[in-house]
């Protein structure tokens, strides 16, 4: 990296806002553009729709909350301690779709080139991580908001954590949980 480009990240850096941080719920944001999109692909036949999706909504959070510190989270492949305590957990849970997975690994890359760590905790799920992460921060006293359409992450939600439905343009604070 040039030193241009240094001084560029370390300006981006000093316009963050401290106080702020969004957590992306990578794979809720993953099976959504899935889903939204018609299938895809490049020129070479490699599927890129979840891909493409995904990026636009990343874009848009990082346009909508410019000077905020933003990282992604996504569920480990494998298993999680939910299968161990209960062996039909997610039982009936259908199979991802070979042209969604065969896309996380350059999504997760790309993601990396804008400079936005990601979190992968194996064993453990991305909702579960995401509220770890959010409690743990909000008790430092950040501002949390978590970028996400479950509804199971509204137990987590305080006075220093939100969700935000960015599809609905919606912000889920205390009081938004209790409608």
């Amino acid at each position: 990296m040039d030193s241009k480009s240094n001084k560029n990240k370390q300006d981006m850096q000093d316009k963050k806002n401290s106080n702020q941080i969004i957590l992306v719920d990578g794979s809720g944001y993953l099976f959504r553009a899935y889903f939204a999109l018609p299938p895809l692909t490049s020129p070479s036949g490699h599927p890129t729709g979840a891909i493409l999706g995904f990026l636009n909504m990343l874009k848009r959070l990082l346009q909508d909350y410019p000077t905020s510190y933003l990282t992604v989270v996504f569920d480990a492949k494998g298993k999680t301690f939910r299968h161990e305590l209960y062996k039909e957990y997610k039982a009936n849970r259908a199979k991802m779709p070979d042209d969604l997975g065969i896309q996380i690994a350059p999504l997760q890359q790309m993601i990396g080139f804008l400079g936005v760590p990601i979190i992968i905790n194996p064993g453990i799920e991305a909702d579960d991580v995401l509220a770890s992460v959010a409690n743990y921060f909000s008790q430092k006293n950040y501002s949390i908001l978590i970028a996400t359409s479950d509804k199971d992450l509204a137990q987590v939600v305080t006075d220093n954590i939100n969700l935000v439905d960015t599809m609905k343009n919606k912000v889920m604070d205390p009081a938004g949980v209790k409608e």
